[in-house]
């Protein structure tokens, strides 16, 4: 077994608060040269970008996992990650079918969905900004019964967190692990799973935050068992 870098939690020019220099093929190269193993695209509300993200990739020594940072009726951001993009539709659908309003880019920012070589394929009409109907309890339900994994986001932030906007982490609510921004653990994370990602939106975000991964090889079982603690795979936060 042996350490693999990652950074969890990526914006594309899809996340209408993302700058547009974020493209896939930009966001793979600039991973590439930080020296990540494995990075997730986890734009707002939406998964568009995940694909081409994967292509982008594919003659990199990098692994891309499609994600999806959803935001709970209470306001808060929850990163889910999965397996095939078969499930990750499905959730995208959901998702969509709970989310209201219509996006305005010259309030809230451009909602690109590109391909692999950066051509823009159409524009995301959702407002990905807003909050679903979906509370965190369903968001934590929706992501497990697609075999995903669910994320509590940079709990340590002054909003869209779950210390934001709960003050504590509820006990019963069945998480994967808990995403810390700053570089230090809060307290009261307590025996959760700790990843620290860099939430960037810039090019020059990406990898100034990681975890280690040790496990046997990229895989989506690997990271599952990484978060569990289990079969000697572990977390190293970095």
């Amino acid at each position: 077994m042996k350490v693999f870098y990652a950074d969890m939690h990526i914006h594309t020019c899809l996340s209408p608060c993302s700058e547009l220099e974020m493209s896939p093929k930009a966001i793979v190269r600039q991973a590439a040269a930080m020296g990540l193993d494995m990075i997730a695209i986890c734009d707002h509300n939406s998964s568009e970008n995940v694909q081409a993200a994967k292509h982008a990739a594919r003659d990199l020594d990098l692994t891309v996992i499609g994600g999806i940072e959803i935001t709970s009726r209470e306001e808060v951001h929850m990163l889910g990650f999965f397996r095939d993009g078969i499930s990750l539709a499905e959730v995208q659908n959901v998702i969509y079918n709970n989310l209201s309003g219509e996006n305005d880019p010259d309030y809230f920012g451009d909602q690109l969905v590109v391909d692999d070589e950066d051509t823009i394929i159409a524009e995301n009409n959702h407002l990905l900004i807003g909050a679903t109907e979906l509370t965190l309890k369903e968001i934590v339900r929706l992501v497990h019964k697609w075999n995903g994994i669910v994320i509590a986001s940079h709990i340590d932030r002054p909003s869209f967190s779950l210390i934001s906007q709960l003050g504590f982490i509820p006990k019963d609510l069945d998480l994967d692990g808990l995403e810390v921004f700053s570089g230090v653990i809060p307290s009261v994370t307590e025996s959760r799973t700790v990843i620290f990602s860099s939430d960037a939106h810039r090019l020059d975000e990406i990898g100034r935050r990681s975890t280690g991964f040790y496990m046997k090889n990229k895989s989506f079982e690997e990271i599952k068992m990484a978060l569990d603690n289990s079969g000697g795979r572990k977390i190293m936060a970095l």
